[in-house]
């Protein structure tokens, strides 16, 4: 049974993974939760992001082979057996976005440090099919309260296009905060672009994420 994150410790050094989170429930009623990455998610991952190139190449990191290899099945079994080596060292937490029982989307933790540092980045794409219903902004909430009340991080922090207002929006929503601008900060779509840099800590909010935007009005 998934206990809702109020309800739950937090445990330092846990992977958090491979569980799912809990399920909210958007204004119209769909219900999204994230849930481990699989073997069988291969189809909806290659069709969803081939078929998204237009959206996703502008906003991701540069794949130097070309986007329709970078998503061939081969690209997908390739790039599963590295990311499920390191969510089982404890480093990623790879998340798929489920809305109504179906691929959506992956959210991924990052980066997962413990100790004096504590903290992880957040990244995220919903498929067009599913986008405008927020779900987007459910996504990073539970993704961030998983992060802080599941496997006991400090920080989570994240990055954005100056042009990405979408993600400045769900972002935003979820409590993060601006600390930075990060020049030449990662090579995107064939060129070095500049990033804001936001971020959030452990207590900052008056409860979690998935609260806040009840609050919001964001999610029943």
């Amino acid at each position: 049974m998934i206990l809702p994150f109020t309800l739950r410790h937090s445990f330092p050094n846990h992977l958090g993974w491979p569980e799912p989170t809990p399920t909210v429930q958007l204004p119209d009623g769909g219900k999204v939760r994230l849930r481990p990455l699989r073997f069988n998610d291969a189809t909806d991952w290659c069709q969803q992001r081939l078929l998204d190139e237009a959206q996703l190449k502008p906003v991701e990191t540069t794949v130097p082979e070309g986007w329709a290899e970078a998503h061939s099945t081969h690209a997908w079994w390739t790039m599963f057996f590295r990311i499920r080596k390191l969510a089982r060292a404890g480093s990623v937490i790879p998340l798929v976005i489920e809305v109504d029982g179906k691929f959506a989307g992956q959210t991924t933790l990052g980066g997962i440090q413990h100790g004096t540092s504590s903290d992880c980045w957040i990244g995220y794409w919903v498929f067009s099919q599913y986008q405008r219903r927020g779900v987007a902004t459910a996504a990073c909430a539970l993704g961030t309260d998983h992060a802080f009340y599941r496997v006991g991080l400090h920080r989570v922090a994240a990055t954005y296009l100056p042009s990405n207002k979408a993600s400045e929006r769900v972002l935003h929503s979820c409590g993060f905060r601006k600390e930075g601008y990060l020049r030449s900060n990662l090579h995107i779509n064939g060129q070095w672009r500049d990033h804001y840099l936001v971020a959030l800590t452990h207590g900052e909010l008056r409860g979690t994420c998935v609260r806040r935007l009840k609050e919001q009005g964001k999610l029943r």
